[in-house]
């Protein structure tokens, strides 16, 4: 399955600690569905590299966006 057909949401990032060079705190990130990593309390998460990593959940909020905000952020990145 492509990036793009992923099931994707939005994450702020409460937490960068060890990960300062991929992380910025208070930052919104797209999270990637990943219902295996999820199980073991991961988030797959695309960071500054541009690429996707997985992450401690506990580093990450979800966010509630309405539509209009999502699908403007989804542009720009």
């Amino acid at each position: 399955m492509t990036k793009s057909r992923k099931k994707k949401s939005f994450v702020v990032c409460l937490s960068n600690d060890g990960y300062a060079a991929s992380l910025e705190r208070r930052k919104i990130y797209v999270a990637i569905r990943d219902a295996a990593a999820e199980r073991n309390g991961l988030l797959r998460v695309i960071d500054e590299s541009g690429d996707d990593y997985l992450y401690s959940r506990e580093r990450f909020a979800h966010l509630k966006l309405p539509r209009e905000l999502q699908q403007a952020l989804a542009a720009v990145g």
